[in-house]
């Protein structure tokens, strides 16, 4: 018959197998630490100090990881439901000063930046859209074909906008998937809106 200890040894080794046939992540890691124990146990029990010692050095690793996964779905639960500050990414952007009347780009233009707006007022003539402070505008045109404006965006009361360029935008895209995920959802809010109001023109 087949001892406990063994026993022990052939969970250990299924459960690593499961592993490799899991397709998401926090799952794979939870088995991975369940799979981890097993063989510590396994490996003191029965004295093979290696695979001891290998799962002790993997256990806390596997720890680890699952932390930052359940800290990336919480952060971007947080983008997805619009909570997102953007403190942190005015560090990357440039502060730049608008007057009454001035434009700051124009349907069709080329787009080249993104626009967090600090102060003041502004407008999207377009859609008769007034926008105040703590507004983020331009992230479509980082999606649209050869990058154009969608809508024209101008200044209606004097005040401060930060400013990003597309480069910087894509390179925090990948580098912060919370950033990445609030920009996915901000871009579908803004197509769904177009999509309302081109229904409600064809209406009138």
């Amino acid at each position: 018959m087949m001892h406990w200890v063994d026993a022990l040894g052939y969970a250990a080794a299924i459960s690593t197998f499961v592993t490799f046939w899991m397709r998401t992540m926090i799952p794979l890691r939870i088995v991975g630490i369940a799979a981890n124990c097993l063989f510590i146990s396994y490996g003191y029990l029965d004295e093979l100090y290696p695979v001891l010692f290998l799962h002790l050095m993997l256990l806390p690793l596997n720890l680890f990881r699952l932390r930052q996964m359940q800290r990336l779905v919480s952060k971007v639960k947080d983008a997805s439901a619009g909570t997102m500050s953007f403190d942190w990414l005015k560090s990357f952007m440039t502060m730049n000063f608008y007057r009454n009347g001035e434009v700051l780009f124009r349907k069709g233009d080329v787009a080249r930046d993104m626009y967090f707006t600090v102060s003041g007022r502004f407008r999207i003539p377009e859609l008769g859209l007034e926008i105040g402070p703590g507004e983020v505008i331009g992230e479509i045109g980082i999606v649209t074909r050869e990058n154009r404006r969608t809508q024209t965006f101008e200044c209606i009361a004097d005040g401060e906008a930060l400013s990003i360029s597309y480069d910087q935008v894509r390179e925090l895209y990948f580098q912060n998937p919370t950033f990445g995920f609030y920009l996915l959802r901000l871009i579908g809010e803004r197509l769904s809106q177009h999509v309302t109001n081109l229904e409600l023109e064809r209406a009138l």
